[in-house]
């Protein structure tokens, strides 16, 4: 078999197992939802429901609210080498804009997210 055979053969099979690849897995074949900062702003987009007074005083005079924290979430940063673990507890550092404002928030989650849902704001400082 000649070389040209066997380059031709490996792109046929190539070709077939992309789209192999494609019928089994969809759109999750060409999105990267499974990276640990992608799965991060997805849980903090569904579950920040509440806030510590001190963060929303803020996010009041800033003219904004919990639901326009989750909705800018997909576009947020996480900074994952600021993540802090305190026994169960995990306090994410996220930069986004709110409503013009540059700003770092805090936010609380546990590491079993079985046990306990939801997510709270800690603390939103202006950058």
């Amino acid at each position: 078999m000649t070389f040209q055979r066997r380059l031709f053969l490996y792109f046929i099979g190539l070709v077939l197992g992309g789209i192999v690849s494609y019928f089994i897995f969809g759109q999750r074949l060409f999105n990267t939802g499974w990276m640990p900062k992608d799965r991060i702003r997805l849980r903090l987009g569904t579950t920040l429901i509440k806030a510590r007074p001190e963060a929303m005083g803020t996010l009041r005079s800033w003219d904004a609210d919990l639901g326009t924290l989750r909705g800018r979430m997909p576009g947020a940063d996480v900074i994952l080498r600021e993540t802090e673990h305190h026994g169960d507890s995990l306090f994410y550092h996220i930069d986004m804009d709110v409503k013009g404002h540059p700003a770092e928030l805090v936010v609380l989650a546990f590491k079993n997210y079985r046990a306990d849902t939801t997510a709270t704001l800690w603390a939103l400082n202006a950058r």
